[in-house]
């Protein structure tokens, strides 16, 4: 079969330990590349870049930040969607305090805010753990909507009490504001989702990685191996709010153009969480699964079956994604809890022995 190692050997303990120790996985991930790189901008129309490709890819890294809080250190977190409008708002905040810097450097540094405020609502962790601490940053996910909506100074003062993305360029093309092209935005978010899913990829292979892990299996025996937990929680969250804070500004600048603080209520945060914990814990894999299978299935439901002959009420279809999520959740957490990840890894393992059992 196409799907076999024999023949590669590791004659190294880091090429044992890579991340793609398999030919064929690199092969596949070159060739996801070409396509989302190439293939997509050539091929697809403004609706497949705009509504499809682009919340896609800022859904996926905001799963990512959450599976590094929540899968890979065990700190279950309701306050993602908060998270996401600290970065916007700071985003928004330094643009307009300081026009003529560059856009994608803002964008990135509104995560560093954004993992301020993860790490102060962080602190807690230490003695709570589980429901309680959910309960600790759901009252952070309601105060910081507090301040997106009571604080005028983070709007400027706005009428509309919305952020308003101002046009801004990058050598001369148009990156943010109505005039921005969908290719420009796309690239600029797929190249920083490219970019930040390889360095999560190294973190967890590395001494930090294990270090969240160690806690996430069991805190007080990662204590007693000479874990410190308080530094090793804080520093979780404060990574894991400065990727949700990234996505948050994504989704403004380079995706909507304008948002309310009701884009990043409760019910964002509980979108990521159920991303996650369909597409599965612990693996970035499972967040870009995850985040394709509840933003994408609405759009496929829209659209396939009125061409079927089954027309289908918007009313309708949101229950419809209601249900299947529900179901879908319900399935994984009793069946697979490790999720479609979990799915994905027993296929190839499958495809590596066959047609031996397994």
């Amino acid at each position: 079969m196409f799907y076999r190692e024999a023949g590669q050997f590791k004659t190294s303990y880091a090429s044992d330990q890579a991340v793609f120790p398999i030919l064929q996985d690199r092969i596949g991930v070159f060739i996801i590349l070409a396509i989302a790189f190439v293939v997509i901008p050539l091929t697809g129309n403004d609706f497949i870049i705009n509504a499809v490709m682009i919340p896609f890819l800022v859904f996926s890294l905001a799963a990512i930040g959450l599976n590094l809080l929540t899968g890979y250190t065990g700190q279950l977190s309701l306050g993602t969607g908060a998270f996401m409008g600290v970065g916007a708002y700071a985003c928004y905040k330094l643009t307009t305090i300081y026009p003529g810097v560059n856009i994608i450097i803002w964008v990135i540094a509104s995560g560093f805010f954004a993992a301020a405020v993860g790490a102060v609502f962080g602190l807690p962790s230490l003695r709570i753990k589980g429901f309680y601490l959910a309960i600790a940053t759901l009252a952070a996910q309601f105060f910081l909507e507090w301040c997106f909506i009571r604080i005028p100074w983070l709007y400027n003062y706005n009428v509309s009490a919305a952020i308003e993305v101002p046009q801004r360029e990058l050598f001369g093309i148009i990156v943010t504001g109505p005039r921005a092209s969908a290719e420009t935005r796309y690239y600029i978010v797929l190249s920083i989702v490219v970019v930040m899913t390889w360095m999560a990829s190294n973190l967890m292979h590395g001494r930090i990685g294990r270090m969240w892990m160690a806690v996430r299996d069991m805190d007080i025996a990662a204590e007693l191996m000479g874990i410190r937990l308080l530094p090793t929680k804080l520093l979780a969250f404060a990574i894991s709010s400065f990727y949700c804070g990234v996505s948050g500004a994504l989704m403004v600048f380079l995706w909507y153009g304008g948002a309310e603080s009701a884009v990043f209520n409760i019910n964002q945060s509980f979108t990521i969480l159920f991303m996650i914990i369909i597409g599965g814990l612990g693996s970035l894999l499972g967040s870009f699964l995850g985040a394709a299978l509840i933003y994408i299935l609405p759009i496929i439901l829209r659209f396939v079956p009125p061409q079927l002959g089954i027309p289908l009420h918007a009313a309708t279809i949101e229950h419809i994604t209601f249900m299947t999520i529900g179901a879908l959740i319900v399935f994984f957490l009793i069946a697979e809890p490790a999720g479609l990840a979990r799915l994905w890894q027993i296929g190839k393992q499958k495809l590596r022995v066959w047609p031996f059992p397994y």
